[in-house]
């Protein structure tokens, strides 16, 4: 069934995250994701996501996996995804035993989004190469699933190597929670097809057809496209892009709800009715 779902970015100034989840779940949502961002360097580089209103928030979020844990221990059944973790600025090992606790602690509700950022100095703070980020979060991926899997685990790369190692509890979720990339430059897909589980593509960010794009990477990767998933984020509110990306291979859609949002409730109202029509809404055929 296609799920819905939104991405916030719980700062000090606004609702807490416990009522956010509970608002949430009330609602008959099926998804919450938490965006994150440890600091913003007052000197930094600028680019396409250096508004004001993109980089001030990131200064004031909550800390993303230790919200999501508190929203677990009041909520059942929505699913909890970090939308996304950074993983040039954490420590991979740190990491796999803060998500593998966040996923027993929700029963297995996890969703791990994962990227590398886009604040220069902030990646760089963390002792991370902003050139060769990607690399950094391949590698910190590839190291969490080893933990998550192995008992001991060791891993042995360019920017994360340790011997063998005793780390858990392991995850529920058999394999652990599945690491979906969050990110919108054309080389994304054939990174999603090489060592993750699918994709958060934003849709107004993203140049090209994701589905169409992750479909052709899945080929020359020879991985399977309907083992992966792709949460469309940023969805627009429109029934026939939501209706043709279901068609076409997407589980679910996630919708941002801004930091400036001036009544949070209304709006989570607003979108929990768009989800339930569509939901109502029969599906046209691929021919129609």
């Amino acid at each position: 069934m296609t799920q819905f779902g939104v991405c916030l970015i719980p700062t000090d100034l606004g609702d807490s995250p416990v009522k956010l989840a509970r608002a949430v779940e009330e609602r008959d949502l099926d998804m919450l994701f938490f965006a994150e961002g440890s600091h913003v360097p007052v000197k930094h580089t600028q680019n396409s996501y250096s508004s004001s209103d993109a980089v001030k928030p990131f200064a004031r979020m909550y800390d993303s996996i230790t919200a999501l844990g508190a929203c677990a221990a009041v909520t059942t059944r929505i699913k909890l995804g970090t939308g996304v973790c950074l993983l040039t600025e954490r420590d991979p090992i740190i990491t796999a035993k803060s998500i593998a606790s966040l996923d027993r602690i929700s029963n297995g509700r996890v969703i791990f989004g994962i990227a590398g950022g886009f604040i220069r100095e902030a990646i760089e703070n963390h002792g991370s190469s902003f050139k060769h980020r990607w690399a950094v979060v391949r590698e910190r991926a590839l190291a969490i699933r080893t933990l998550w899997n192995n008992d001991p685990a060791e891993f042995h790369g360019e920017y994360v190597d340790f011997d063998p190692v005793w780390s858990l509890p392991k995850p529920i979720q058999a394999g652990g929670p599945p690491m979906y990339i969050g990110s919108n430059s054309a080389k994304v897909p054939a990174r999603v097809a090489a060592y993750a589980d699918g994709w958060m593509p934003i849709y107004d960010r993203y140049a090209g057809d994701p589905i169409a794009d992750l479909k052709i990477a899945c080929t020359e990767a020879e991985r399977d496209f309907n083992e992966l998933g792709l949460y469309l984020f940023g969805a627009p509110r429109e029934e026939r892009i939501i209706e043709d990306f279901t068609l076409r291979g997407a589980q679910g859609f996630v919708f941002f709800m801004p930091p400036e949002t001036k009544d949070v409730m209304v709006e989570l109202d607003n979108i929990a009715s768009f989800a339930e029509r569509m939901r109502a809404a029969p599906l046209p055929s691929r021919s129609a």
